[in-house]
């Protein structure tokens, strides 16, 4: 129990720190979804009702700093209840990160391995709420799409209602990582090298267990460095030296048993298989000549591929792991935990002359991560400084920028940067920036708001000074403040296009939404404007607004008002 305290307060520490929600509209639904499910599991294991006497109870109050602390806390408590003292393999377990987001993340993944050895692997009560198939997935799945997201700024395609949806993210996560870091001329020039000693280190061993020069029955011995079927003919004569040494069938634990279409896939997968091999023979150390020195090629693929990832993206290192057999399981620990907390971009702009030009300021720039502008992160509010970092090619007026908490593309037209200086920024070419958005004003990622909703575009095309906003104190004297579940959404209309809905909202003054009062008006103090009214309703405003979370705004009854609201998309309500 020591051991958990301890790793509770360092929670608590670290939830303080900033969210972010790259794969989830609404943080605070998703983790009150998660402690739903842990006290449906918790009434499954223990009886209904029944708790250690360490459970801290706090089911509800996800405005509590210490909500998600608790339910870590909680899931390990059950957890100890079903596992004993041991954890099962892929067990997350204490956090890392200071991304809150990341840490329900991660409890929902070992509420559903819980839940796997209760219920049966996938079976679920039907009352079971779950969450994203992705978290389902192991932690470096999980991290692969999180690093590509983020750093890489790809867009998955992989459908949620996929059937074994993890492999066909697994699938695309090697096609997208393909595009991104594996098409250079240097891979492609020395993989052929690669692929040929992987073919000597399998014929050493097969000297080793079978004698010099003797070979099974089939045994293609294919060399040929130029070969088309050098691969092909690789994977059959390691399945034929497994068959013989192991017995039919008989494999290590771990063993892939297919072969991916790209090359530097296939060669990864054949290399971690045929290290598998020569370890269950017990060849350590490796016969003399081996060629497969690079520690990393002896851990899973998937753990391969989030190194190249983070390598390139954050500079990580394997500098200081031993070289022992605890390098793949510290390696795995130490790249997922540097994605969970990536290391953030170098905002000093130094002082001098040269780099304090490039400070500029917003003019209610919208905000994205990516140059092309399809990840749309919100409103840089007017006034906050940035330091401009890269430009885009050609006629392009997108820029990088970065602050303490955020690290975006711009548009240099909506900020004080002048042409001249935004002409001397270095291109981004050969570069691609980290980007993240972590400030209060972040919203995102979504599609770009439309002019029919008002809110930035609209204060843009308007082009006038935008109204005060209300004065929050005088409105806590004489209204009282609600959460966005108090707020009743009627639905009119969706835009599938645009991701949004037509709405008509009351306030309430509890989450049964019963006694209500219609909502009179919205500030955003993201854009510092009033969000336009589109028509009435039923004698109700009518307003447009993007499916999921939307915070920093004053929405306003005659004697309530919330910081929020919560609009669903057609797929959940």
């Amino acid at each position: 129990m020591r051991r958990y305290i301890l790793i509770l307060c360092g929670l608590l520490l670290a939830l303080t720190g900033s969210v972010s929600a790259q794969q989830i509209g609404n943080l605070s639904n998703f983790i009150l979804d998660v402690r739903a499910d842990l006290e449906r599991l918790a009434n499954e294991v223990l009886g209904e009702g029944q708790r250690p006497e360490t459970w801290t109870f706090n089911v509800n109050n996800v405005n509590s700093i210490t909500f998600v602390a608790d339910l870590w806390f909680d899931n390990e408590q059950l957890a100890t209840e079903i596992f004993g003292e041991d954890r099962p393999s892929g067990w997350i377990g204490a956090p890392v990160t200071q991304n809150g987001l990341i840490v329900a993340r991660n409890i929902r993944h070992d509420l559903e391995v819980a839940a796997n050895q209760r219920f049966g692997v996938g079976n679920r009560p039907s009352d079971w709420r779950g969450g994203p198939p992705l978290f389902l997935c192991d932690r470096t799945v999980q991290n692969q799409v999180e690093i590509l997201r983020n750093a890489y700024t790809v867009n998955f395609q992989t459908p949620d209602s996929s059937v074994n949806y993890c492999q066909v993210i697994a699938n695309e996560i090697q096609q997208v990582s393909l595009q991104e870091v594996y098409s250079t001329p240097d891979i492609e020039v020395g993989l052929p090298d690669l692929i040929l000693a992987l073919r000597g280190d399998m014929e050493r061993l097969a000297d080793e267990e079978l004698g010099l020069s003797q070979r099974p029955p089939g045994w293609t011995g294919n060399r040929v460095k130029e070969s088309p079927t050098l691969l092909s003919d690789n994977y059959l004569d390691l399945e034929t030296l497994a068959d013989t040494t192991l017995g039919n069938g008989v494999r290590p634990d771990g063993w892939l048993n297919t072969l991916p279409g790209s090359p530097i896939f296939a060669y990864r997968y054949l290399r971690f298989n045929l290290e598998l091999l020569a370890n269950a023979l017990g060849r350590a150390p490796r016969p003399r000549g081996w060629q497969g020195v690079n520690p990393v090629e002896y851990c899973d693929p998937a753990v391969q591929n989030l190194v190249t990832l983070a390598t390139q993206a954050y500079g990580f290192t394997t500098v200081g792991l031993p070289s022992d057999g605890s390098f793949c399981p510290l390696l795995t620990v130490a790249v997922n935990n540097i994605v969970e907390n990536p290391p953030a971009p170098d905002t000093d702009a130094g002082g001098g002359e040269e780099d304090s030009q490039f400070v500029g300021e917003s003019q209610i720039a919208f905000t994205y991560l990516d140059s092309a502008a399809t990840q749309y992160m919100g409103v840089m509010p007017a006034g906050t400084k940035f330091k401009a970092w890269y430009r885009n090619f050609g006629e392009s007026t997108m820029m990088f920028v970065s602050g303490d908490d955020f690290a975006v593309y711009i548009d240099r037209r909506w900020t004080s940067l002048e042409q001249a200086i935004y002409d001397r920024l270095p291109t981004t070419e050969g570069v691609k920036p980290l980007t993240f958005c972590d400030a209060g004003w972040c919203n995102g990622p979504g599609p770009t708001p439309t002019p029919t909703g008002g809110g930035a575009i609209q204060a843009l095309l308007n082009a006038g000074t935008p109204p005060a906003a209300p004065d929050i104190n005088q409105v806590q004297t004489v209204k009282t403040q609600v959460s966005w579940n108090n707020i009743r959404v009627t639905y009119l209309l969706d835009n599938a296009s645009t991701r949004t809905a037509q709405v008509t909202l009351e306030i309430c003054s509890d989450t049964t939404q019963t006694d209500c009062e219609p909502v009179l008006s919205i500030f955003d103090n993201g854009v510092g404007a009033e969000k336009q009214v589109i028509s009435q309703f039923n004698g109700l405003n009518v307003y447009e607004f993007g499916y999921g979370y939307t915070s920093n705004l004053l929405v306003e009854g005659a004697t309530r008002f919330s910081p929020d609201v919560w609009i669903s998309d057609p797929t959940i309500r």
